[in-house]
């Protein structure tokens, strides 16, 4: 005899609410599905982790949801423990359908074996959830009916594995439409099977549950309800945030990227200009003791490995123009430039490749012959360039004829490796002193002139005490307003004996014989006394003093320079400590510490000769510094090459980028000045705005009464 059995009713209400979820659950699952690729292992993990967590649970309480909205007339609780077991059978099919999400490709296989996985999984949890009513009769079902169940949850699963897939790929408002669509359709196909498992189900008549200390109940229904749909609401909310976090990082990436490419190619304009003379295009000095630090090495381990193979040498030629300077005075720096550009591609023709031709300053090249035999090669070499420079040099309609006197010193022969360069400029102005064009080769008498600086070093240790050293003072004009706005102290010597001495003479042996310490000490003394002296006359002044870097490693250097200001009554930040760009670089801990005191106590930092040298404008950020001056060797050149242009433009904003200040010295020609303020420089420097003068100079010329605080 064959029980009877009860077919239930269902609220509305409930069974919406299940639709609802259902659909939601899905919607989720697909957001979810493109947060768990194209991230970090980190974020994979804990998007596969909390997905999850959040994705089965939408699942179950869809599930739970269509139990509670089911009528019999008997009191139906379920289960606690196996209650559970479904929820934990939800959330590990949430957990494959993600794993298999994050994977870079699905080969039939694998969504073959994912679908019938989840499909096992899904039917799992209605049927285990079942059960959790402990039904005594036990529920009689019907086989056809659970076949279609588990043939729905089966497509559903293999439906949702492609949808996956297909959704990480999109993105924009096709894949909001697309994924709404997607959610409707399997959430449709998860009630359906559902509600197919629970039209399978026959409840026997009288049967009772099993479970003395369920759980059930209309509360506990509503509470599921809005638990589910809270925590779906919060997951979807943080997918959306990091949705478009990531779209705001992809697009902070692109911007950084592409600025770095600009930066990279300053950089690369900024680090080919500091191993080239901007002028003529031939490597700089720094380039050539480079290569030829490099050729020495590669003698010495020749040296050292002999073999069968015969030592070779290397010659370093020295050449300095006869005469260049009275075609500057007679012409102008614009002809001496082409002088020097004739110059250098004259020399460039006579070389090989394998040799290197430098200009190293002024009208003076230097010429490194690797793998020669002896000085023939090298007299060699000099005669061409001799009978090279001869003919005529065509500058301005006209023609200009120039000689060279060229010195010479073969390695190993002449010199060790740190005197090669010195020999041959010691042979080089034998040449010149017997009347010029014409060479010497290097022989030991010609270091005489080492007698010479000993004078002159003699001389300076008592200028100081000899009160031999003056002050001049060079206007710098702000490149918007054209007004002063401030000065830079410049050194001058004049002694009695040997007349004014160029500060490119004296502060280099300054330096070497450690009198730069004393020398700067009364330069910052000096300046703090006419600051003094101007702000008594109800003058505020910025004065720029240039530093040595011999200055900046001493420790105690801002604090003296504090009670200077101390003593004279004067604002640290009317000072501006100038630096060169190779001493800002030195990565010494007394140099940075130097520099950071100096900016802590109120002193402005500036980079000067910016460009000579190869950095980084980030790092110089970081050492506080608020303007940088652009060697003058860029401005030269700026109103008649395209390259200078582009390399100064290039320079003035990414330091504006940062916040810095640029300063262009040098500044010559009305053109130079044009094209400066047409790039924005900020102030310019140079005898064409104004000379170098004393204190005095500057009251009678009304400079001091354009002078306003900064």
């Amino acid at each position: 005899m064959s029980l009877q059995t009860l077919h239930p009713t269902y609220d509305n209400g409930g069974v919406a609410l299940s639709v609802i979820i259902a659909i939601y659950a899905s919607y989720v699952a697909l957001d979810l599905a493109r947060r768990v690729r194209g991230r970090d292992r980190e974020a994979v993990v804990l998007w596969t982790a909390g997905g999850a967590l959040v994705m089965g649970t939408g699942i179950w309480s869809m599930h739970f949801v269509g139990m509670l909205a089911m009528g019999l007339p008997i009191t139906i609780t379920y289960d606690p423990t196996l209650t559970l077991v479904s929820w934990l059978v939800a959330v590990s099919v949430s957990l494959i359908s993600l794993l298999l999400a994050a994977r870079d490709r699905l080969s039939r296989s694998a969504w073959i074996i994912g679908a019938i996985a989840m499909a096992t999984g899904i039917c799992g949890m209605h049927y285990v959830g079942m059960m959790a009513m402990l039904l005594t009769p036990v529920i009689l079902w019907n086989a056809p009916l659970v076949g279609l169940s588990v043939l729905i949850a089966l497509f559903a699963s293999a439906i949702a594995l492609r949808v996956f897939f297909a959704m990480r790929r999109l993105s924009g408002l096709w894949a909001y439409l697309t994924q709404g669509v997607a959610a409707v359709i399997l959430g449709t196909a998860i009630v359906g099977m559902h509600y197919t498992g629970m039209a399978a189900a026959g409840f026997p008549a009288g049967a009772v549950c099993g479970t003395a200390n369920g759980i059930g109940g209309h509360n506990l229904g509503t509470m599921v309800v809005f638990a589910s749909l809270i925590l779906l609401s919060i997951t979807l909310f943080t997918s959306m945030l990091d949705a478009r976090q990531q779209v705001r990082a992809v697009s902070m990436a692109a911007s950084l990227e592409q600025a770095n490419q600009q930066l990279q190619g300053a950089n690369a304009e900024l680090q080919w200009m500091a191993f080239r003379d901007p002028l003529t295009g031939l490597p700089n000095r720094a380039l050539l003791e480079d290569r030829l630090n490099g050729a020495l090495n590669r003698i010495s381990r020749q040296a050292n490995y002999p073999g069968k193979r015969k030592l070779t040498k290397l010659a370093v030629v020295f050449i300095d123009l006869d005469g260049f300077k009275p075609v500057n005075d007679s012409y102008g720096h614009a002809a001496g430039d082409q002088v020097l550009r004739q110059v250098s591609n004259r020399l460039s023709e006579l070389i090989r490749d394998t040799d290197t031709a430098a200009r190293i300053g002024g009208d003076e090249f230097l010429i490194l012959l690797e793998e020669v035999e002896g000085v023939s090669d090298a007299v060699s070499l000099a005669d061409r360039i001799l009978q090279s420079l001869s003919a005529p040099l065509e500058i301005a309609d006209r023609e200009i004829s120039l000689s060279c006197s060229i010195g010479i010193a073969i390695f190993p022969d002449h010199a060790v490796r740190d005197r090669l360069i010195s020999s041959a400029d010691a042979a080089m102005y034998v040449a010149k002193y017997n009347g010029g064009n014409g060479y010497a080769v290097y022989a030991p008498h010609m270091q005489s002139g080492a007698t010479d600086q000993m004078e002159l070093q003699q001389a300076l240790r008592g200028a100081v005490g000899r009160e031999e050293f003056q002050l001049r003072y060079q206007p710098k004009v702000d490149g918007r307003l054209g007004h002063v706005v401030g000065v830079e102290a410049l050194l001058r010597w004049h002694n009695s004996s040997l007349g004014e001495v160029l500060p490119d003479v004296f502060i280099p042996l300054a330096e070497r014989f450690g009198l730069i310490i004393a020398i700067g000490d009364w330069v910052i003394e000096a300046v703090c006394r006419q600051l003094s002296i101007w702000q008594r006359e109800g003058r505020h002044v910025r004065v720029a003093i240039n530093l040595s870097g011999y200055q900046l490693r001493q420790p105690d250097l801002a604090t003296r320079l504090r009670h200077l200001c101390t003593r004279y009554s004067v604002a640290p930040h009317q000072l501006m400590c100038e630096v060169t760009e190779s001493v800002a670089m030195e990565d010494t801990a007394s140099t940075q510490r130097v520099l950071r005191q100096l900016s802590e106590l109120g002193v402005s930092l500036s980079i000067d000769d910016f460009g000579t040298g190869y950095s980084s404008l980030a790092y110089l950020r970081q050492l506080r510094v608020q303007q940088l001056k652009i060697d003058r060797s860029f401005i030269r050149d700026l109103d008649r090459s395209a390259d200078a242009r582009a390399v100064v433009d290039a320079v003035i904003r990414l330091a504006h980028s940062l916040g810095l200040r640029v300063v262009a010295e040098g500044v010559e020609t009305a053109e130079q000045h044009a094209a400066l303020i047409a790039l924005d420089c900020d102030e310019l420097q140079g005898y064409y705005l104004a000379k170098p003068m004393t204190a005095e100079a500057l009251r009678e010329a009304g400079l001091l009464g354009s002078w306003a605080s900064s």
